[in-house]
């Protein structure tokens, strides 16, 4: 019986074990799923409204997708492409548009009640007061009251098309003033026609007029759907605008607003593709769950709520602005040429697009930028826009390097689209047709290429200087033959041109062209022969070979691009050893930018708070700003002349006044432009930078002073082998910016650089932080 009782004991016992294990295992698996179901929402992280006072057309977003060819949200002030769009300190609403974007404008909608008292006047006066207080707005949503009909507003959309919901009080006559015809931002909006083809559809078109950027005409084709029906259409003689009114809706009102570049018929098809149903709430959601998918992709913890707040508002920036101009089809507006044509997309296996096409600004400065954000974190969105680029070149004949209405701008100067395209062939984003690609790109950068136009030079190829670049080595100022576009400064067109030689010298190289990867790594030294040693700074000279008289190196756009003199002088980011040895060695060059960096902490580092205070006389003489792109790489500069505490500290600096803090009245300090200066505020804030663009073999990253405890890369497993990167700033206070030790995967680092190789592998770096410097 003992013996029984024991083996039975022994049983219970395991059963007992088992039992425990089991729910051990379910607890485990209860933890797992509550954790993923915690997911953050980093959406709730972002402030929309962040310098919205000082906004300019294509800045402020709210209910648009990443890259959205519709960018849905009100506009409060609607003349000029600078100072318009959504202005917070305007207290009236002048209509809902589904068009910001670089030089492009259109389909202005604004719902109002009519009655006798202003049925004479809808047409001219229905703008309307509303309050931020009772205003909602989130990445892909924006909710407003018309205080002057009572009307509740709801604004969301897909990538394609616009959704709106209105709440009409009721016992009123509900209508849709569709306002086609007007100036609109950057541009007037003309030949709007509107017609209505069934009980509850109606489609139309509009043409953007030409504008001194966007040299040619633009025409938008829409479709509108609404889940009511439409009692009548009026069209005003006067303004040529017309107002839908609505039969008496029962609910609140729906209307979905399909937009192509291409057709009605494709504006149709995006709504079939995109947006079949009528569940607003669900496209709330769907456009939410996006956002989150792309801001997820960089974690970070530690700093304070405000400084996470900023960071993700920050890296919204840099998914916007730049906008998909395509049809969900593949279909794409082509105005390079002498007539307009429809395009076709290559096509995958399964009839898709292969990438999109897109409206962009320049890449003027992305080099310091989007370059390095978009590659390491974002690789399928800039392996799309270097597509996108040489589809146009394949249209076109150049690569361009800011296009709009579907045709080429010349916006800014140079071949700043060279190393765009160059460091994603480096990142390995790129890798068919590469001889193809080298001989478009080199075609930029000789007699006939973009780089002799200046900024928006359509009709001549004499403001760029280039062939004084070719046979003298520098580029003269003025330009001999006269003023033919903007931008025509000497002394920056020569640096510019030279570093973007050094980056195409980059490809040659990889490709084997040792005659070329010499020729443009000669022509890369040209920004030698307009440094002045007499006076220490670059400087402009004449065609003549003689120095600009009574040089002031604090000269705001004196020989140099939105610069002046101090601030472009440090633009050698292929060659700043070399430079170094011009001012006298590293010593004297430290010396050099720090003086500058301390002069330009007083005004926090940027001329005044927007773009268009830059030339006022009390900021055009700052010697670094940090509020446009020509001298935004200079922290970074440190690190290159071997004083790397002087980034940390500079760089943590910047971040401190220069992009923190939330607030409808500052931000950026000048102009966003298209998630650069975002990119630029994320980058600096997780401690990454690129000097060089990431132009170089096996991309090299400059190690700053993050600002967050830990930061947690997830990596595109579709281009990178690694899961994740993981930096780990240990310590990390606001008085503890100096890194006095680096473990790359418990390895020791050396200098304070690591390459593309050690983080798309994936790992962690650890960062030791101090409040003294490790000289």
């Amino acid at each position: 019986m003992k013996l029984h009782y024991t083996y039975i004991t022994k049983i219970y016992i395991i059963i007992l074990v088992i039992f425990s294990l089991l729910t051990c295992k379910e607890k485990e698996k209860s933890v797992e799923n509550s954790e993923n179901t915690q997911a953050i929402d980093y959406t709730t992280k972002v402030y929309p409204l962040l310098d919205s006072e000082n906004s300019r057309w294509f800045f402020f977003s709210s209910a648009s997708r990443p890259f959205g060819m519709v960018n849905l949200s009100p506009d409060t002030e609607i003349k000029g492409a600078w100072g318009s769009g959504y202005r917070y300190k305007t207290d009236t609403i002048k209509g809902f548009s589904h068009i910001h974007a670089w030089q492009m404008s259109g389909i202005s909608l604004m719902p109002v009640t009519v009655s006798e008292n202003n049925k004479a006047t809808i047409f001219t006066d229905f703008y309307s007061k509303f309050s931020h207080k009772t205003e909602k707005v989130t990445p892909g949503y924006h909710y407003i009251e018309l205080d002057r009909y009572q009307i509740t507003s709801e604004l969301t959309s897909t990538t394609r098309v616009g959704f709106h919901k209105y709440n009409f009080p009721k016992n009123t006559q509900a209508a849709i003033l569709f306002n086609l015809n007007t100036k609109l931002g950057p541009c007037k909006n003309i030949g709007g026609e509107l017609t209505k083809i069934s009980k509850n559809e109606l489609v139309g078109k509009l043409i953007m007029e030409s504008t001194i950027r966007r040299p040619k005409p633009f025409t938008v084709y829409f479709k509108a759907k609404l889940n009511t029906d439409i009692a009548s259409v009026e069209k005003d003689i006067k303004t040529g605008n017309y107002l839908v009114n609505l039969e008496d809706p029962k609910d609140k009102v729906l209307m979905k607003v399909g937009i192509s570049y291409t057709s009605i018929e494709n504006a149709t098809e995006n709504i079939k593709k995109e947006l079949p149903h009528w569940n607003f709430n669900d496209v709330v959601a769907e456009s939410k769950e996006q956002w989150n998918e792309l801001l997820g992709r960089i974690d970070v913890e530690g700093g304070t709520e405000t400084d996470q707040r900023r960071f993700y508002t920050d890296l919204w920036h840099a998914l916007q602005g730049r906008r998909i101009i395509s049809d969900a089809n593949g279909a794409y507006p082509d105005n390079t040429g002498d007539t307009f044509r429809v395009g076709q997309l290559p096509l995958d296996v399964n009839g898709n697009p292969k990438f999109n096409h897109y409206n962009s600004d320049s890449f003027w400065g992305a080099q310091w930028t989007i370059n390095t954000l978009w590659g390491l974190v974002y690789p399928e969105i800039k392996k799309e826009f270097v597509q996108s680029l040489l589809q146009y070149q394949k249209d076109g004949g150049l690569v361009p390097r800011g296009p709009s209405g579907g045709n080429y701008t010349f916006v800014m100067t140079g071949s700043s689209s060279t190393p765009f395209i160059v460091s994603a062939i480096q990142e390995g984003l790129i890798t068919e047709n590469l001889e193809e690609i080298y001989q478009v790109l080199k075609r930029n950068h000789m007699k006939g290429g973009i780089m002799e136009k200046a900024g928006y030079e359509h009709k001549t190829n004499l403001g760029g200087g280039f062939k004084y670049y070719l046979e003298k080595g520098f580029v003269p100022y003025p330009i001999p033959e006269g003023k033919f576009a903007g931008h025509q400064d000497g002394a920056s067109l020569t640096m510019e041109y030279a570093y973007q030689d050094w980056t195409l010298a980059q490809l040659a190289k990889k490709l084997g062209h040792n005659e070329y990867y010499n020729y443009f790594l000669k022509r890369s030294e040209n920004f030698k022969n307009v440094y002045d040693e007499t006076s220490g700074w670059m400087r402009p000279k004449d065609v003549n070979n003689t120095w600009f008289k009574n040089f002031d190196p604090y000269d705001y756009k004196v020989g140099f691009v939105e610069a002046n003199g101090a601030q472009a002088t440090w633009f050698v980011p292929h060659n700043l050893t070399g430079l170094a040895e011009l001012m006298g060695g590293k010593e004297k060059a430290v010396e050099k930018l720090n003086k500058q960096f301390e002069e330009a902490s007083e005004l926090s580092f940027t001329a005044g708070t927007s773009h268009d205070l830059e030339e006022h006389p009390e900021y055009r003489r700052i010697p670094i700003n940090y509020g446009n792109q020509p001298s935004i790489q200079t922290a970074f500069v440190f690190n290159k002349l071997g004083r790397p505490d002087l980034t940390q500290y500079w760089s943590r600096s910047i971040v401190d006044k220069t992009f923190s803090g939330l607030s409808p009245s500052t931000g950026y300090n000048g102009d966003e432009d298209q998630g650069l200066m975002g990119s630029l505020a994320v980058l600096m804030k997780i401690g990454l930078f690129q000097m060089n663009g990431g132009t170089d073999d096996n991309p090299e990253y400059q190690i700053g002073s993050p600002v967050f405890n830990k930061i947690t890369i997830k990596l595109n497993p579709d281009f990178y082998k690694g899961k994740k990167f993981v930096i780990h700033a240990n310590n990390n206070s606001p008085s503890n910016v100096y890194v006095n030790k680096i473990e790359l995967n418990k390895q020791s680092v050396n200098g304070y650089f690591i390459e593309h190789s050690d983080i798309v592998n994936g790992g962690q770096l650890v960062l030791e932080m101090s409040n003294n410097p490790n000289l």
